[in-house]
């Protein structure tokens, strides 16, 4: 669940808000009582950037699934005996 800020308008109280995505956006400051609690514009903490950060950075020991640590798939004897003639090429 992400993490809202929302700052009132009436006394410029700053409050965080962990909320669903889904859920309504909270009116009520809870340091005045105050109905001008507004919803901030803000940055996420961090960023998830790049190709392959979930196979790199959270995965340990041999359950890494990095590209270019697997063997590409064998051919099948098949296709290695086709002339070129047939539909696979």
């Amino acid at each position: 669940m992400p993490i809202y800020e929302y700052q009132c308008n009436a006394c410029g109280h700053v409050h965080e808000a962990l909320q669903k995505l889904g859920a309504e956006p909270l009116v009520i400051c809870p340091a005045c009582d105050a109905a001008e609690l507004k919803k901030k514009i803000s940055a996420a903490g961090f960023r998830l950037k790049g190709a392959g950060w979930y196979e790199t950075d959270f995965k340990s020991g041999t359950k890494k699934n990095v590209a270019g640590d697997t063997k590409p798939a064998e051919t099948s004897t098949a296709s290695k005996s086709c002339s070129g003639s047939c539909a696979c090429h």
